[in-house]
């Protein structure tokens, strides 16, 4: 579960920004926290809300660059790849903030989540060229402490960790042992690190790209569960039979396709949707099979997030996604977060963003559930919590208040400058910008 997230210095964010899972005393919605311990209850919803270019998706892109930094350094992950461990090049790309005068170029991230029984911090700062900080902490103990090239341990770690004291300066601590540890010591310092990234941290940045025209979208992420395991795809279909979009089923086909790689034809298994066959009479006669793109983006899109959201609530784990109501009826979107809000729910987080207002009320959400991200004249983003402000009644219309701009993280324009004072005998002011 994650406990807390940090960024400086990334993309928008020029000063230290901190996503806070922890839940707050509230009485509300008891059933949306997770009791981990007598001390630590975390939530298990946030949403994300923010004017566009405010920095909600950079957000949601520094959860992602952190992951993939870490594991594009991890060498052993990497099938049959025979490469000396100092010359891999790394693939992501650092991008600090950009609008200031004299550009900083160390970006620092940090996170702190609990895994089978363990709290775990681990964090770095670096440039794109090398990694000028980094420190790593199992239950609040010491592993290790970086500073360039010096490194510290723990009492606890130091015997098994000493030996191997050199790191290049473009390389993460955390990658060296990696690849020089033994089975049983990295079981000790890494297997749960690991494990916490590959199983439960699930970032969704797959964006299905917007088209005038019908069927033409991006490709639906599929996870292998849905070809292999008919129990898995059997809760995926309930889910899509009840959602009515037509779909009575699903199909796992068999198709031969051509290797772009080889040259030589292959064997593929592929989804199809099934779909009810009608006579004049309006009866049943039959079932037809579709191709995924033939449905619908915003279908394609529920399919994508309801295999994470079954995997994460059965098995634990954080989804975060960017933009999640996009092309989703707020329903849908509704029910994806209902399904994580639930009783039934008792090991996932879900972290997203959205444009989405309906949800914003108290019915749905905490105020500690409800975040916002804000750019100032200098272009810089900062996030805050509604729980942060003070006198937000719990019983307030938040997205009433949240469109008149008490909130904040809203868009700042005047109609009367766009439309020449003119907008249908209405009031020309925009109730949440200012002067």
């Amino acid at each position: 579960m994650l406990i807390m997230f940090k960024v400086k210095n990334y993309m928008s964010f020029k000063n230290d920004v901190i996503l806070d899972m922890r839940a707050t005393s509230y009485k509300q919605h008891p059933g949306h926290v997770l009791n981990i311990s007598p001390n630590l209850k975390l939530l298990k919803t946030v949403a994300v809300y923010g004017a566009n270019a405010s920095g909600k998706s950079n957000l949601i892109s520094a959860l992602f660059f952190f992951e993939q930094y870490i594991f594009e350094q991890f060498i052993n992950s990497q099938e049959n790849e025979k490469v000396d461990f100092a010359e891999k090049k790394l693939k992501v790309k650092m991008e600090p903030f950009l609008l200031a005068d004299k550009i900083n170029a160390a970006s620092e991230f940090d996170i702190i989540f609990c895994h089978n029984g363990k709290r775990i911090q681990y964090g770095f700062e670096c440039t794109s060229k090398e990694v000028l900080e980094e420190w790593y902490y199992i239950n609040d103990k010491k592993v290790f402490e970086r500073k360039k090239d010096k490194l510290t341990f723990g009492k606890s770690y130091e015997k098994m960790l000493n030996i191997y004291s050199r790191v290049p300066s473009e390389r993460l601590y955390l990658s060296v042992l990696d690849y020089f540890l033994e089975k049983q010591e990295k079981e000790r310092v890494l297997k749960d690190f690991i494990d916490f990234f590959m199983n439960e941290y699930n970032v969704y940045l797959e964006i299905l790209f917007e088209a005038s025209v019908k069927k033409v979208a991006g490709v639906v992420r599929l996870n292998k569960k849905l070809v292999n395991s008919p129990e898995f795809r059997a809760k995926v279909e309930n889910y899509l039979r009840k959602i009515d979009v037509g779909i009575r089923g699903l199909d796992v086909q068999t198709k031969t396709i051509l290797d772009e790689n080889s040259g030589k034809e292959k064997k593929e298994k592929v989804i199809k949707t099934i779909h009810n066959v009608f006579n004049e009479e309006g009866q049943i006669v039959g079932r037809r099979c579709f191709d995924l793109l033939q449905e619908s983006t915003g279908t394609l899109r529920f399919l994508s997030y309801i295999q994470n959201v079954i995997e994460m609530t059965e098995q634990g784990g954080v989804f975060i996604v960017d933009e999640m109501s996009a092309r989703l009826h707020p329903l849908l979107t509704k029910l994806i977060v209902d399904i994580y809000q639930s009783g039934q729910n008792t090991k996932a987080q879900l972290i997203f963003t959205t444009h989405d207002i309906s949800l914003m009320n108290k019915e749905q959400f905490r105020r500690d559930e409800i975040f916002f991200v804000e750019k100032n004249e200098k272009g810089e983003s900062s996030l805050h919590a509604l729980s942060d402000l003070k006198n937000v009644r719990e019983d307030a219309a938040f997205n009433k208040a949240y469109l008149q701009g008490k909130y904040g993280g809203i868009p700042v324009f005047h109609y009367d400058e766009i439309l020449g004072g003119e907008r249908d005998g209405k009031n020309s002011t925009f109730s949440g910008t200012s002067d």
